[in-house]
C-alpha cells in the first residue's frame, strides 16, 4: 500500500460533558497537529498517490472551518463531545467528500483509504481511518 501524508494545524476551544473528562469539562483550548494520509494499492498513471499540493490545500480548507472557533458554539456540534477521536472522523469524512467531488483531482477517486491523525501533544494522538 502506498501513502502520502500532508500536515496542518488546528486551534480550537471546547468543553466536554461527563465525569470521565474531569477538569476538561470546563472550557479549554486545544492545539492539534493534523496529519491526513491518503492510501492506494497502486500508483496512478503519473506514479503518484495523490497530488500533494491539492491534498495540502484541501486539508487546509477543511481545518479552516474549525480553526480559532469555540466548537461549543457551533450548531453542528451542539450536545456533542468533540473529542480528538470524533474530530479526526469529522475531518476524514470531509476530506472524503472533497475526493468524491473531484477537488483532489480525478486520480484521487481511486484512493483506497484516508486516515486522519490529530496529535494533541508529543505523547498523545488519535486517528480515524475510512475507505475513500
Amino acid at each position: 500500500m502506498f501513502s502520502v501524508t500532508v500536515r496542518e494545524h488546528l486551534m480550537i476551544a471546547h468543553s466536554f460533558r461527563g465525569e470521565v473528562f474531569g477538569p476538561a469539562q470546563r472550557l479549554h483550548g486545544a492545539t492539534y497537529l493534523v496529519d491526513a494520509t491518503f492510501r492506494r494499492g497502486e500508483l496512478d498513471a503519473d506514479n503518484i498517490v495523490v497530488d500533494i499540493g491539492l491534498a495540502t490545500s484541501e486539508l487546509g480548507s477543511v481545518v479552516a472551518e474549525f480553526n480559532y472557533r469555540n466548537l461549543d458554539d457551533e450548531d453542528e456540534f451542539a450536545g456533542v463531545n468533540t473529542s480528538t477521536e470524533f474530530l479526526a472522523k469529522v475531518i476524514a469524512d470531509r476530506l472524503a467528500d472533497r475526493v468524491r467531488a473531484g477537488a483532489l483531482g480525478e486520480g484521487a477517486r481511486e484512493l483506497a483509504a484516508i486516515a486522519v491523525t490529530l496529535h494533541e501533544s508529543h505523547i498523545a494522538w488519535a486517528s480515524y481511518e475510512r475507505a475513500r
